[in-house]
């Protein structure tokens, strides 16, 4: 996911979509804690895009 992609979005759209990543994020790390995460890589892509929506939204003036 890119920021230009993420610029264009509402900001609903990027709420929503921080949510649904926080959720991912969760599972994951649970995933991680129970030895069954294969992909590791994994953590680190959920946790940029996640500071990627955060940052535009404070872009946009959104408090968070």
């Amino acid at each position: 996911m890119k920021a230009n992609e993420l610029k264009k979005k509402s900001v609903a759209d990027l709420q929503q979509e921080l949510l649904s990543l926080g959720k991912a994020q969760f599972g994951l790390r649970m995933q991680l804690a129970t030895q069954q995460l294969s992909n590791t890589s994994q953590l680190n892509t959920v946790r940029r895009n996640i500071a990627r929506i955060k940052t535009v939204l404070t872009e946009k003036g959104v408090q968070q």
